[in-house]
């Protein structure tokens, strides 16, 4: 790490008393160390900047390293995203390394003192947001980054690529309809994540414009894993033949093969007695009996673009006119077997 100056008027130790910290603090502050408090950081980083200093983090164009980051490793929708990275690094002569770390909606503490160390090239996030003090950091060491946004708008100057969440609902429940089907049900993801209300938004849209009764009755929010898709759907589908519903939007692919699952503990057959429409379009989707009606979701281009973005920024001008890129891809139904017509009962 370099320290820019511009005929700074005191020493750093000089600083340090100025700020009430030892010399070896205002170091990890310039070097963008994770072991400071945030309020001295800031603190810190006001005094350096109203004294002439500035960070520079140097060039990163020789790091042959992507990271990619997830709070969860398990589901088929992450290797996608990994898939996407991959193919950049390879057009690039670079690696990937992968990290599981903290909630969806950030990275834990922990996941920034290892991305300091290893300085790859770039970072791609697949959660929310990214922590202000994260952010400093990573810019302290001229480590671009992108969050391919699982959960809606990241705060303003966080790049990120996203997709047509409230689209993919909208078209996912018209299909249905048009289908004859007038008693749906959805089955979303967790109610704090942004792309779980803008898809549960498409499907009361939908409903509003076909001039149906949105029924809160056959609404639930989930997981995206089969095990909460199962246990929602029994909620919904374990009731008198009069009061359930004869197809079912569930808000992820997972979530779908557990409507799948519920259905065949009930007795129920799909797509004759239930049609069920995914969400993602991962591989499982064309192999599960029967193949899933789902709406595509482009993982792999999310990461791909996301990946090209944070190589982009390596360049400071680049980053620096970056401030609110926000890319967002289309979504497409794809009609395979598991929607059908509405047959009598």
């Amino acid at each position: 790490m370099t320290i820019d100056s511009t005929e700074p008027r005191v020493t750093l130790a000089e600083l340090a008393v100025e700020a009430g910290v030892s010399l070896s603090t205002i170091s990890k502050v310039l070097n963008g160390r994770s072991d400071v408090a945030a309020g001295t950081r800031t603190r810190v980083e006001q005094i350096l900047e109203s004294n002439g200093y500035r960070r520079r983090g140097g060039d990163n164009r020789d790091a042959t390293l992507l990271e990619v980051v997830f709070h969860e490793l398990e589901s088929a929708w992450s290797m996608e995203i990994i898939k996407g990275v991959e193919r950049v690094a390879r057009e690039n002569g670079m690696s990937v390394v992968v990290t599981e770390s903290g909630s969806r909606h950030a990275p834990g503490p922990e996941w920034i003192s290892g991305v300091l160390r290893r300085r790859p090239a770039g970072v791609v996030l697949v959660f929310s947001d990214l922590a202000e003090e994260h952010r400093e950091q990573l810019r302290s060491r001229a480590i671009p980054f992108a969050i391919i946004d699982p959960a809606g708008d990241p705060s303003p100057g966080v790049p990120s690529v996203g997709s047509a969440n409230w689209s993919g609902g909208v078209m996912a429940t018209r299909h249905l309809i048009e289908l004859g089907h007038t008693r749906i049900a959805a089955i979303t993801g967790p109610e704090d994540m942004m792309c779980s209300l803008a898809r549960l938004d498409g499907f009361r849209s939908a409903l509003s414009q076909a001039g149906l009764p949105v029924d809160e009755s056959l609404v639930r929010f989930g997981d995206f894993h089969v095990d909460g898709g199962r246990e929602r759907a029994l909620e919904i589908l374990d009731v008198p033949v009069d009061r359930r519903p004869t197809a079912i939007f569930a808000g992820s692919d997972l979530q779908a093969l557990g409507v799948f699952d519920a259905a065949r503990m009930l007795g129920l057959k799909v797509p004759d007695d239930l049609s069920v429409v995914g969400y993602d379009d991962v591989p499982v989707a064309r192999w599960a009996s029967p193949r899933l009606t789902t709406v595509h979701q482009p993982l792999q281009r999310m990461a791909e673009e996301a990946a090209r973005l944070v190589l982009r920024l390596r360049d400071v001008a680049a980053a620096e006119a970056a401030g609110d890129t926000r890319i967002d891809l289309a979504t497409h139904l794809v009609v395979r077997d598991s929607t059908a017509p509405l047959s009598g009962r």
